[in-house]
């Protein structure tokens, strides 16, 4: 199921522990992050190139199995002033593209100004533009994914 209330999300999640994937997906790169097993830190992954639809849903089937995600949360791109252009509907598409196949409930998580944080961490830290461009789409996707982690611990106490 594809949620955009962090409640629903929290209720579709298993009990016990397991990892949430987070993803940013942007125009030549999907950023992909990852929560620990007690979803408390989330990590960049990896940003794979976009390609055919059918690749890119096999390297997900794979990560997820590989380190035991339970969810995704997923960057939507809301406007600053609180609407949703092309953009949100892209990645409303590519949610229900994954949904499906994955079998995992996902979060439609507002990431406004998640891209700009990050790069402004980037650029305090010296970091040259090739290489921004290269990690910019995983680690805003650890930022998205970090977010909705503070939102879930914020409400309930952490799993054990």
């Amino acid at each position: 199921m594809i949620f955009q209330d962090i409640e629903g999300f929290r209720e579709a999640l298993p009990a016990g522990p397991g990892s949430l994937l987070g993803v940013d997906t942007g125009e030549k790169t999907v950023g992909l992050a990852l929560s620990d097993r007690l979803r408390v830190i989330a990590s960049p992954l990896i940003g794979l190139r976009r390609s055919k639809f059918s690749a890119m849903l096999s390297a997900l089937e794979a990560l997820i199995a590989e380190h035991g995600v339970v969810g995704m949360v997923v960057g939507l791109p809301v406007n600053m002033n609180g609407t949703e252009g092309p953009r949100c509907q892209s990645v409303r598409q590519f949610a229900r593209n994954v949904e499906g196949p994955l079998g995992l409930p996902v979060l439609l998580w507002d990431e406004r100004l998640s891209t700009a944080a990050v790069t402004r961490t980037l650029l305090e830290a010296d970091m040259s533009r090739a290489r921004r461009a290269e990690v910019v789409d995983k680690m805003a996707a650890a930022y998205i994914l970090q977010g909705a982690l503070d939102r879930l611990k914020s409400e309930h106490p952490p799993l054990r």
